[in-house]
């Protein structure tokens, strides 16, 4: 099975990321850590029992991988390029408790599992060999924690929460069906679009607010 574990607002800086955050929900997102596999660093925000908000970005401070970064973020002039078209909020991850069996079934859209790290807590996650976002960032990324609680358990409640989380698609029939297909739990709402494009209302102490 897979169901939302995060979103993912992919991000040319971390302090980019961040105050576009704080821009749109009125929150500062704290701090989370860094993946030393993958060169990169997040901010995480609580959205409630199962679900978080990530902000990653390359960690200048960090040893740059061997292979390919994750959510694309190899190839920072695309990220630039989504970030000036409003692009932000750009993708999203799912977890499972066995994802060998996801790959097994889906491995040409997920890839291959990698082994990653924050905080000294391990987890495998599905990467493509290009590192880019599973169709277009239309699919979801997947990682499976090995049992562990969802991380929104561990994390401060700082009176966020997601009402509703949207995808724009140009063949939002197409993306729904596969997301069936898939037996993915509480997926994005799908609709019709131009091109790939996320956005997520969230209930915060400040009244309700849009991530884009």
């Amino acid at each position: 099975m897979l169901c939302l574990d995060h979103l993912t607002v992919i991000a040319p800086t971390l302090a980019e990321g961040v105050d576009h955050v704080r821009a749109c929900l009125d929150l500062d997102i704290p701090y989370g850590g860094t993946h030393p596999e993958m060169g990169t660093h997040n901010h995480v925000l609580r959205l409630g029992e199962v679900a978080y908000l990530e902000v990653i970005a390359i960690d200048p401070g960090a040893q740059v991988p061997s292979g390919p970064r994750w959510f694309g973020l190899g190839e920072p002039e695309a990220v630039r390029s989504d970030w000036a078209d409003g692009r932000r909020l750009r993708g999203w991850v799912a977890r499972t408790d066995d994802i060998d069996a996801i790959l097994k079934a889906h491995g040409d859209l997920f890839g291959s599992t990698i082994r990653v790290s924050r905080g000294g807590k391990h987890s495998r996650f599905s990467l493509l060999a290009d590192g880019r976002l599973p169709l277009g960032g239309a699919l979801p990324s997947v990682i499976d924690r090995g049992g562990r609680s969802p991380p929104p358990t561990r994390m401060q409640d700082l009176g966020a929460h997601l009402r509703e989380f949207v995808l724009e698609h140009p063949e939002p029939a197409a993306v729904t069906t596969l997301y069936e297909d898939m037996g993915i739990e509480n997926p994005p709402l799908v609709r019709q679009g131009e091109r790939v494009r996320y956005s997520a209302t969230v209930d915060t102490p400040g009244g309700v607010k849009t991530l884009y």
